[in-house]
């Protein structure tokens, strides 16, 4: 399963040890169960402008670094997407826009997000699921 994760997906990976977050995240760097997220470098830099503030590295326990390390092991493991095609401005947040664009570009099966109301309508034009962590978590566990 092909997945472009959102910032605020990613920000609840670190924040939460129990939630779906966590288990798509460390699935991805534990590469299980056929699961490939995908990850532009907008997108990368983004997770880092956000994962970093203050408030998410004290909820988090961790330090900037710390951040650091674990998006150098998930570029690792995730397939990069180059953005052949811009599409702009498509959705009501631009931030969400680098999102869609990686998931069209990396021909990804869904987009993983908190924000599914805004997605849904174009996401499906390009025939990609909008799921949230535990709906994404639920089709990983059946495909194994």
């Amino acid at each position: 399963m092909r997945l472009v994760l959102d910032t605020a997906a990613m920000v609840a990976a670190i924040r939460s040890d129990a939630g779906a977050s966590r288990r798509l995240l460390r699935a991805a760097l534990e590469r299980q169960r056929g699961l490939t997220l995908l990850v532009s470098v907008p997108l990368l830099i983004e997770y880092e402008a956000v994962m970093t503030r203050p408030e998410h590295l004290r909820a988090a326990r961790l330090s900037a670094r710390d951040v650091e390390l674990l998006l150098d092991a998930l570029a690792a493991v995730a397939e990069p997407v180059k953005l052949a095609f811009l599409w702009r401005p498509t959705l009501p947040d631009v931030d969400d826009d680098m999102l869609l664009e990686a998931a069209v570009n990396g021909r990804a099966d869904g987009i993983v997000t908190f924000n599914r109301r805004d997605f849904g309508p174009v996401a499906e034009q390009f025939g990609i699921a909008v799921l949230s962590p535990g709906e994404a978590v639920k089709r990983l566990e059946k495909r194994s």
